[in-house]
Order: C-alpha cells, then sequence, then structure tokens
C-alpha cells in the first residue's frame, strides 16, 4: 500500500490544496496535544489519533457523514495521503466516538489555537493584538422541530420575549438545546454561532455556540474571553454600555457600533464611527461566507450545543488552514 501512494502522489496536482495544507503545519505539534487520550473505544487494535484528527479536517472541510468519511477514507487517494491511513481504515463508529472524545475534553480549541501560532510563525497571519472583530450568526439545528410555537422571540428585542417563549413547549424535537429565532421574516430553530475573527486577516481566533434565543449583548462577555487584542469591533446587536464598560476594565477599545433609540437619533459623529467600524467588520462576515458555502456549514450535523461547538470548531480550523494555503 506504501508504495502504491507514493507512486499516486506522483499523478496528483503538486499545488493539491491539501498536499498544501499538510506541508503548512507541522502535525507533531498536535500530537502532543492528543497524547494522553485513552485509545480504548478507538478500534480494536487502537487508532493513530493525529490521523483521526486529520480525518476529522477532511471531514469538516468535505462536509461528509461519518460514513461518508469512512467511505473516503477507503477509496480516495488524497485523503490517503493527508490522514496517511494505511488499509487499517477506522468505521464510521470509531470516528463519531473519537470526535466526541475531543469535545468532551476540550481538545479541539486547543488544536485551532496551536494551529493559529503554527501560522503566526510562518507568517501566514498576524496576532489579533490589534483589533478583532466578533458577530454571531445562525447555524439551524440537525433536528427538525415537530411544530412550531407562537410565542417566538425575535433577534435583538428585548429578553421578555424570551422569558414568554422559554415557557412555551420546546421538547418537541429530539435536539433538546436548540431553540426559536425570528430573524427578519424567517423562523430559525438552532443556535447562534459566535466568532472571533483577527481584524486583518479575518482569521478566526475563538468559537462559542448558544442556543439561537439567547440574546448577543448578554453573551459578549463570554464571547469576547480569552483574545488578547487592543480593540474589540463589533455590530449594533452589542451595544451597550454594559458590554463598553466590560472592555474599558480589560483594557480593551470599544469598537463597538452605536445604536439609535427611540427620540434619541444618532448623532455626526456616531454615524462616522459606524462607518469605520463598517469596513472593518466585513472580514467577519467573509468568513461567515466562506464556512456557510465553501463548508456547507448552515446546518449542524449533530444535536446539543457541546457537539455542535465541536462542529463550529474543525469548520474554523478548515477555514483557517483554506486561508493559509490560499496565501502560501
Amino acid at each position: 500500500m506504501k508504495s502504491f501512494l507514493k507512486l499516486a502522489a506522483e499523478h496528483l496536482v503538486k499545488d493539491s490544496t491539501l498536499l498544501k495544507m499538510n506541508d503548512i503545519i507541522d502535525w507533531n505539534q498536535l500530537r502532543l496535544i492528543l497524547e494522553k487520550i485513552d485509545r480504548s473505544g478507538l478500534g480494536p487494535t487502537g487508532y493513530d489519533t493525529l490521523k483521526l484528527l486529520k480525518a476529522l479536517i477532511l471531514q469538516a472541510w468535505h462536509s461528509l457523514s461519518d460514513v461518508d468519511l469512512e467511505e473516503s477514507l477507503r477509496v480516495r487517494m488524497d485523503f490517503w495521503l493527508f490522514t496517511d491511513f494505511d488499509e487499517d481504515i477506522p468505521d464510521s463508529t470509531t470516528i463519531c466516538r473519537f470526535r466526541n472524545l475531543l469535545i468532551s475534553k476540550g481538545l479541539l480549541e486547543k488544536a485551532l489555537q496551536n494551529i493559529n501560532r503554527q501560522l503566526e510563525k510562518k507568517n501566514l497571519k498576524v496576532q489579533p493584538t490589534a483589533g478583532a472583530i466578533v458577530d454571531a450568526t445562525i447555524i439551524e439545528s440537525a433536528a427538525a422541530p415537530r411544530k412550531t410555537i407562537d410565542a417566538i422571540p425575535v433577534d435583538r428585542e428585548e429578553e421578555s420575549d424570551i422569558a414568554v417563549y422559554e415557557a412555551a413547549d420546546v421538547q418537541m424535537s429530539a435536539d433538546k438545546d436548540a431553540r426559536w429565532l425570528t430573524k427578519g421574516k424567517r423562523h430559525y430553530f438552532g443556535y447562534k454561532s459566535f466568532v472571533t475573527v483577527e481584524a486583518e486577516q479575518g482569521y478566526v481566533e475563538k468559537v462559542s455556540v448558544t442556543p439561537a434565543n439567547v440574546s448577543e449583548f448578554k453573551h459578549f462577555e463570554q464571547a469576547i474571553e480569552g483574545v488578547e487584542t487592543s480593540r474589540y469591533y463589533a455590530d449594533k446587536g452589542v451595544a451597550s454600555a454594559k458590554n463598553r464598560e466590560i472592555l474599558r476594565k480589560k483594557g480593551i477599545k470599544s469598537g463597538i457600533m452605536h445604536s439609535a433609540y427611540r427620540n434619541k437619533p444618532l448623532g455626526h459623529w456616531q454615524k462616522v464611527f459606524n462607518k469605520i467600524v463598517s469596513k472593518v467588520r466585513y472580514k467577519v462576515e467573509q468568513a461567515f461566507g466562506t464556512m456557510k458555502r465553501r463548508f456547507k456549514f448552515t446546518r449542524a450535523s449533530y444535536f446539543g450545543t457541546e457537539k455542535v461547538l465541536g462542529q463550529c470548531i474543525l469548520k474554523a480550523i478548515a477555514f483557517n488552514l483554506l486561508k493559509a494555503t490560499n496565501m502560501a
């Protein structure tokens, strides 16, 4: 098998994205993150955890189910070369168990951080110290509810709407963590993915996930936690005196857009400030657009906040690696 793979590699296009991605990252550094994982439950012989992690990245990249990933690992030449699996291919159950193990131990976040630091050392990305942008997007649940309800909270409106909603029957779906939200003229059942990107190039720094009905301005502090930057940019959805005070106490400059209120329109300089912030914020919108179009991430593949977060992080890793290979 190995000699065949070496021969097959010669016939692949030299600038293959997956092969470039393999060269950009020192994967042995990620092996150090995975080394304490107990291999019990990872198949009868215990699979190499680094190879399994690389398989999960391919899964996120190509938007594959566990069954489809197993099949692709058996038949696709580029998958063989990227993961370095030989004849012993993990089955879909092993893949699922391994992903859940990474999620439960918080290792996917560490993998994203390690990959980002490696890209910085290779001058393929900058650190987020000069500025970072946070925003949220809706990810629909993998399980459609069996019925809708009358009291659906409207995005960015008062918490009283949510209180009414929480009193309603929300257990009409197999996905017990997902919640309803109205945005524009559409009703969504699912989650909000909060993403922080660095402001210069738009690489993803951090991801967090909540049920869809969670208020953006109330989740702001948790969404920005752990990212070191001198200024945070955000849209009107998180505009509040409390969030500006949170940034001030952390020694971070506020790039939160101003919001007009009833009988209190925006002043001239607030409008100017909003236009300046808008010229920066598009990078996070680009990240959402790529993850939804290129990586087909408009709907979750799994149930529950924790597992949806794991999928979001894997999509973010795929996004950052795609951006890096395009810059390399």
